[in-house]
């Protein structure tokens, strides 16, 4: 099958979170199966072409509020084929791809997104530049929703269009602008009321893709659950149950290669499950790395990623002062909300020795986390998937989640034979301070947190299943299933 990545980032190219990893993850694993990927996005000005051979230039002439633009077809050292589509008044700007240096969102989103959704849903028609028609168009993400609207769009007007799959990778990011939009951004007449992209008076673009999408998957199974209720939906609960049907869950994987506690260059000792005693050369290293103390005797809490209540950085701060009486340290790595920011900041030259934060993000000091802590802490209030549990556990660290989303999917409470980690029953503090007295009573027995460690380093979070399960969303929509 030939597919169409259409994705907002990518990694290693330009990543702000889970969705670059997937974009860069996923398409090779499709291409080791046999199937013809190409990744198209746009090329922001942080973004460093890849190494490898220039395959084509094509020109895209100016299209209604769309400026000319080119697509430069590569492919990169690893065979990975890139489209990337070069527009400097759009995407030539400093920031992330979304918003300015400081944050917030650019204001012409709305034409920036609307932009790529474009060119990929024209990647799917008769008229595509490349000389290569897509059979399946995969988009990610509100940056993306349109395109399934206009390829449903062109098999109404009698084309022979791509087929559509949307992916969900957080439904509280929804691309709302105003319904005036809608005429500009190519949307027909009779697509611009609440049965198509409206959605309380404004432009939805993701309801544009949950509404006219052939298939929606979402990232794990639990979340594309969750979303069908009132407390996830974001608004969209109705939509996502009317579309049940071609609604499907696949947990996302982990580039093994890069998250392996015996190949991974950035950690102070290899290690594998028959060698987990090389593990605490990894905490001693990555206590001195941080100035914690060494005299202290208790677990090695870690914590990376961004700093909001979403990822219930709140609780873990609200119960510092008693993870801390049980004996325990505690490594932070991440950037987000200023006021958890200073407050992880206070705690940490409050607690010298006990606590340290790292404000921010260094690549090397996140797999020194994960392979120098005893237990890593996710208390997430959602988790569509999230990937640093699957890390965690990667490289035997236990860790402690809450039973949402992904979290739910791929970490088994340590009650079980089989059991990964620590699962809270909810993101509360009484939960949370629960949780971690757990995992202190759980570590001063050596027997106990072995196997716990063995058993999720045992576990195959590989991108081979997910990819297999893409295939036959991909085959069901062309129907050759």
């Amino acid at each position: 099958m030939k597919v169409l990545f259409a994705t907002p980032e990518c990694a290693p190219l330009i990543k702000t979170g889970g969705l670059a990893d997937v974009s860069g993850a996923l398409p090779a694993a499709l291409a080791a199966l046999g199937h013809e990927v190409r990744v198209l996005l746009p090329a922001y000005g942080a973004l460093a072409p890849p190494p490898g051979e220039l395959l084509a230039l094509h020109h895209l002439p100016p299209y209604g509020p769309w400026p000319e633009a080119q697509l430069l077809h590569l492919r990169a050292a690893d065979g990975v084929e890139y489209l990337l589509l070069v527009c400097p008044t759009l995407y030539a700007r400093p920031g992330s791809p979304y918003g300015p240096p400081g944050g917030g969102d650019h204001g012409d989103n709305a034409l920036r997104f609307g932009m790529l959704a474009r060119v990929a849903a024209l990647i799917g028609t008769p008229d595509t530049p490349l000389g290569w028609q897509a059979d399946v168009v995969h988009a990610h993400d509100w940056t993306c929703a349109l395109a399934p609207l206009h390829l449903h769009q062109a098999r109404e007007r009698g084309q022979n269009a791509a087929r559509s799959v949307l992916t969900i990778h957080n439904l509280a990011f929804q691309g709302l602008v105003p319904l005036e939009a809608a005429g500009w951004l190519g949307v027909a007449p009779q697509h611009q009321g609440t049965r198509g992209v409206e959605f309380w008076g404004q432009l939805s673009m993701l309801k544009a893709g949950i509404s006219f999408a052939d298939a929606i998957t979402t990232v794990s199974p639990t979340y594309a659950r969750e979303i069908q209720g009132e407390t996830l939906g974001f608004g969209l609960d109705g939509v996502l149950r009317a579309r049940a049907d071609v609604l499907t869950g696949i947990l996302n994987g982990i580039d093994t290669a890069l998250w392996n506690p015996a190949t991974d260059p950035l950690i102070a000792a290899r290690y594998d499950a028959d060698g987990l005693q090389r593990k605490a050369l990894n905490r001693a290293a990555l206590r001195q790395r941080c100035g914690l103390s060494a005299k202290v005797d208790g677990p090695l809490f870690g914590l990376v990623g961004r700093l909001t209540r979403q990822k219930g950085v709140d609780l873990v701060l609200a119960g510092a002062e008693r993870l801390l009486a049980r004996g325990g340290q505690l490594v932070v790595l991440g950037s987000g909300d200023a006021d958890l920011e200073q407050a992880l900041a206070a705690l940490a030259q409050r607690r010298p020795g006990r606590v340290h934060a790292t404000l921010g993000f260094d690549e090397a000091l996140a797999h020194q986390i994960e392979a120098g802590a005893d237990c890593f802490l996710m208390p997430s209030r959602f988790e569509p998937c999230g990937l640093n549990q699957m890390y965690s556990q990667a490289y035997g660290t236990p860790p402690l989640v809450t039973r949402t989303g992904g979290l739910a999917d791929s970490v088994v409470d340590a009650v079980e034979p089989d059991g990964s980690g620590f699962v809270l029953p909810e993101a509360s503090q009484q939960a949370f301070d629960a949780g971690v007295q757990r995992v202190c009573a759980t570590w001063g027995d050596a027997a106990r947190w072995q196997a716990l460690q063995r058993a999720g380093m045992r576990r195959d979070f590989g991108w081979g299943p997910a990819a297999r399960a893409y295939e036959a969303v991909y085959a069901r929509v062309l129907g050759f299933a």
